[in-house]
């Protein structure tokens, strides 16, 4: 039998259960949603099927209001019907996957599943959203056969966004219903899979929460802010900017205390259950409905001070007030910020001398030896453990892999040192020569097993690709401070931006060039992506704004139009090179890393999380590395050719135009298909951004073994001075509005002149280079404005755009 998941019932509309349903739809899945008819129905509303469908109502119009957003596009929003458990349950024969995401209760979870083993069709598999009832309990009494289609499938909030699925067999799940929800959670969802064993929170809550708990006592107990905590537990430990307490204002303190609780009270033989107890500050915070940014205020919030200036307040912990955020100023932290590497920087916090470095210590080690402890308790080996951590928590290395960064050895003699317990297990595995957790060898990454104390393959998809693996196995065979050549196989080589975000400078475009030439001799074909931590991540934030500021204020003009030229003829001459080009966008592609796509790619295999747009408007200048030219051709080309003779141009001029002067980007790759970044007859998504470097590799063979030929260069039709004219009322409107500035005009105006090729007729045929070098003009002219430097300014400063 193939199993397929053509319908699929959610129950429980809540957010866990709008976001799973959202989920299904982006996968293209029907999707029936459930939830209890409301309890305070009046007489007349008893037989009003919208009231009966009330509650499902609001959870569907929150998951489609939700932001960020849950739905990859509102539009797979019609693949979801609502309905109640009392009127609908019936509609469940026909489902191929039933998803309970109910309120955490034993005996409605039974009840609830009784009646579905009542009605499911043999083959339908039927899954619980749990994290703290066993899977055995919840399936006592069914008969054999639901126990064989039934596990834990533990997604994590908000579910879009959230990498992790954490996968929980039963005792009696067959092997065929795991590897089909395996295969299906991976490659149709998108989710990162990892496999745990039924206990209490399973494995990223259960270390995840465990170490919240850690570092909230021990605030209390040495002194320390909440600020300066922060600041060592986010991006300068390779975890997220939101680190401790900014994440528990995210996810609520009620839910954090709850899954506290669930810990505290399920595991009584947790050598490290006392970190489950919340402090009292904390418990305080609860009682009085401080949980965060659901309520506007948690452990952090802003308020207007006595000058009525919008400040950011946290809470002191020796009196539970609020007080003003005061940055955190740590000597460790100023050695981790001059610091090069992740490694370095972890090693300038972790072994310093001042409060804030021994703070971390203590928090970090402890955390070091818990995860080691729930071996074989919670998880089979230690990469379930660092997978769960990266993709439920957003860190960028898990525990094991983070003490593989400072080093087992040495940290192993603090810890001692120290008077902790190092587990037996790391100290056996020391003894035997084994000086870290992970190793690669012979392309491939091994991983030291507990259990027979050798290593092990990490097991990975077939379509997965770790480019840094490929680095550690010395497959790099040009590199710079700014980009690398890597060779992922097959005589394919991928180039791997790794600048901070992957923003394009100089370097990077100069290296495209060697790249071609060094492709053409030795390449079957060309990948363009890379794998940065994270999510949604960045596969490039656009130009080096601090570059291009330079120039600006150095009046260097020159050397802009120069290096826009290199930058314009760099991508067209690789796009014209006689070998495949596949680019592999995922998060975060604007500006440059947009232009990139549009301009040297045969193909974008793009991950489903795509923000793609060219948003140079935002900084007061227009795309100049062929973005203009290339988007114009994109929309044009992509219509068939006898379509292309007769086509109105204005109908694909006003889209182009309005994609950039309005700075528009998506926020999904479907979204990029609709704004024409991305092109359906050719472009495809990859739903799970771990495959994505394998599937644009598997995309440049195929287009080597179809007999590739490079595209032939040819003039494109433009609209001319019929385009300028045509929107100039609809720009003035929108000046007139308030939509627009005056510097705002000066730019729209010129992206439209640039768009429709200059002042040429209507339909005429241009070469490309004559839209380069409109670009360029406007480009060079745009960073002689005041106003434009003072954008790219308040860009590098706040991050955000500036209106002038």
């Amino acid at each position: 039998m193939v199993r397929k998941i053509s319908k699929a019932a959610v129950i429980g509309s809540g957010i866990m259960g709008g976001g799973i349903a959202a989920l299904l739809a982006g996968a293209g899945v029907k999707v029936l949603l459930l939830d209890i008819v409301p309890f305070d129905l009046t007489d007349g509303e008893k037989e009003d099927p919208a009231a009966r469908n009330r509650i499902v109502k609001t959870g569907m119009d929150g998951a489609l209001m939700a932001q960020p957003p849950l739905f990859y596009s509102k539009k797979d929003a019609g693949l979801i019907e609502i309905g109640n458990l009392t009127d609908d349950f019936d509609k469940l024969a026909d489902c191929d996957w039933i998803c309970e995401v109910v309120v955490e209760n034993l005996k409605i979870k039974q009840d609830l599943f009784k009646r579905i083993e009542a009605i499911r069709k043999p083959t339908c598999i039927v899954s619980s959203n749990t994290s703290g009832i066993p899977l055995k309990a919840m399936s006592e009494g069914l008969s054999p056969e639901f126990k064989q289609h039934f596990l834990g499938t533990h997604f994590f909030n908000p579910v879009r966004w959230m990498h992790l699925l954490e996968l929980i067999p039963g005792e009696e799940t067959s092997r065929d219903v795991l590897d089909f929800i395996e295969k299906f959670g991976e490659v149709n969802l998108g989710k990162g899979i990892v496999w745990a064993k039924d206990t209490p929170n399973f494995i990223g809550n259960r270390i995840g929460i465990q170490g919240m708990g850690k570092v909230m006592q021990e605030v209390v107990r040495q002194g320390m802010t909440l600020a300066e905590v922060d600041a060592l537990f986010g991006p300068a430990m390779g975890r997220p900017s939101s680190a401790i307490f900014g994440t528990a204002d995210l996810v609520g303190l009620d839910t954090m205390a709850h899954v506290m609780e669930n810990s505290y009270a399920l595991c009584p033989d947790d050598e490290e259950r006392d970190t489950h107890v919340l402090p009292d500050f904390v418990k305080k915070m609860v009682e009085n409905n401080w949980l965060g940014n659901k309520t506007k205020g948690g452990f952090f919030k802003k308020e207007k001070n006595a000058e009525g200036k919008k400040v950011k307040m946290m809470i002191d912990p020796a009196t539970c007030e609020y007080v003003e955020f005061a940055k955190a100023d740590l000597p460790c932290l100023t050695a981790a910020k001059a610091a090069e590497t992740p490694a370095e920087k972890a090693k300038a916090i972790l072994y310093g001398n001042d409060k804030g470095a021994k703070f971390a210590w203590s928090c970090c080690a402890n955390g070091l030896i818990y995860a080691a402890n729930r071996i074989p308790e919670i998880s089979a080996s230690i990469v379930e453990i660092d997978n769960a951590m990266k993709w439920g928590y957003a860190l960028e290395t898990g525990p094991f892999e983070s003490w593989d960064m400072i080093g087992v050895n040495e940290s192993v003699a603090k810890m001692e040192a120290d008077g902790m317990a190092v587990p037996e297990k790391v100290k056996a595995m020391l003894a035997g020569g084994n000086e870290s957790f992970y190793k690669v060898e012979g392309g491939r990454q091994y991983f030291y097993d507990f259990e027979t104390e050798a290593y092990k393959p990490v097991k990975l998809s077939e379509s997965a690709l770790s480019l840094a693996t490929c680095r550690a196995d010395g497959k790099v065979v040009k590199s710079c401070p700014s980009v690398s050549l890597v060779d992922i196989g097959d005589d394919v080589f991928c180039v791997e931006f790794t600048t901070k975000m992957n923003a394009l400078n100089r370097e990077i475009i100069e290296f495209m060039g060697e790249v071609k030439d060094f492709a053409l001799e030795n390449a079957a074909g060309i990948v363009i992506g890379n794998q940065a931590g994270g999510m949604p991540g960045a596969f490039s934030a656009g130009a080096d704004l601090d570059y291009v500021l330079g120039l600006c204020k150095g009046k260097k003009y020159a050397e802009m139009d120069e290096f826009l030229t290199l930058a314009q003829n760099g991508l067209k001459e690789i796009r014209y090179a006689n070998l495949p080009v596949v680019a592999a966008p995922y998060g975060m592609t604007l500006g440059g890393g947009c232009e990139v796509c549009l301009g040297a790619a045969d193909k974008i295999v793009g991950a489903a999380d795509l923000m793609m747009g060219l948003v140079e408007m935002g900084v007061g200048l227009l795309p100049a590395g062929g973005g203009c030219t290339n988007l114009w051709k994109k929309f044009f080309f992509a219509l068939p050719e006898p379509v292309q003779k007769d086509t109105d141009l204005a109908k694909l001029f006003v889209p182009v135009f309005m994609a950039i002067g309005m700075a528009k980007y998506s926020m999904s790759a479907k979204q990029a298909f609709g704004f024409g970044h991305m092109n359906p007859l050719a472009d495809r998504i990859v739903m799970n951004r771990d495959l994505l470097i394998g599937e644009a590799k598997k995309e440049v063979l195929a287009m080597v073994d179809a007999g590739y030929a490079p595209p032939v260069k040819k003039p494109v039709p433009v609209m001319g001075e019929a385009g300028a004219g045509m929107i100039s009322a609809q720009i003035f409107n929108m000046f007139s509005g308030g939509f627009l500035s005056e510097h705002d005009m000066l730019i729209v105006k010129r992206i439209a002149y640039v768009i429709a090729g200059g002042t040429v007729k209507e339909g005429t045929p241009i070469d490309e280079d004559v839209m380069y070098k409109l670009e360029r003009e406007a480009f060079i002219d745009f960073a002689k404005e005041e106003k434009t430097i003072a954008r790219i300014e308040h860009m590098l400063k706040k991050g955000a755009p500036l209106r002038n």
